[in-house]
């Protein structure tokens, strides 16, 4: 794991490649959970009967499930230290470019795009790549943005 320390290792690192992360498995379960957790209990999600006939042959994870874990996915690649706080403060783009088949193995690549200063400390954009273990389309890539106070 990649330890990056304060504004001087966010610098150092603005514009590189940070790692790839551990494998996950996505599982129906997990689905589940998300679907009943968010309301989102379209069939291609949580129906297997009417899903295995359906465009995919099977169940698929909603997209956002995928993005909400992106913190799994990136906590294996690197951390941040040297600064009290940490907050998430969004995303810029987000994009599903193919599905996640469940029980299907996924993982997070990141890029540190952009590191500015904010009042109180730096904002720094990333581009987490999320990709499954055999196809070959990602199936979330997203940009999200942290603030880092001092």
């Amino acid at each position: 794991m990649l330890v990056i320390e304060g504004l001087a290792g966010l610098r150092e690192h603005e514009g590189r490649d940070l790692g790839v992360g551990d494998w996950i498995t996505v599982s129906q379960e997990m689905i589940e959970r998300f679907a009943d957790l968010t309301g989102d209990d379209q069939w291609i999600h949580v129906d297997r009967e009417r899903a295995r006939v359906g465009p995919f042959g099977t169940t698929v994870a909603h997209g956002y499930l995928t993005l909400a874990l992106v913190p799994k996915l990136t906590s294996t690649i690197y951390r941040v230290e040297g600064f009290p706080a940490a907050i998430n403060y969004g995303l810029n783009r987000v994009r599903f470019p193919a599905p996640v088949p469940s029980e299907q193995r996924i993982r997070g690549s990141v890029r540190l795009d952009r590191v500015e200063p904010i009042e109180g400390g730096a904002q720094a954009e990333f581009t987490v790549t999320v990709a499954p273990e055999r196809a070959a389309k990602p199936v979330c890539v997203a940009q999200y943005v942290n603030h880092y106070y001092q």
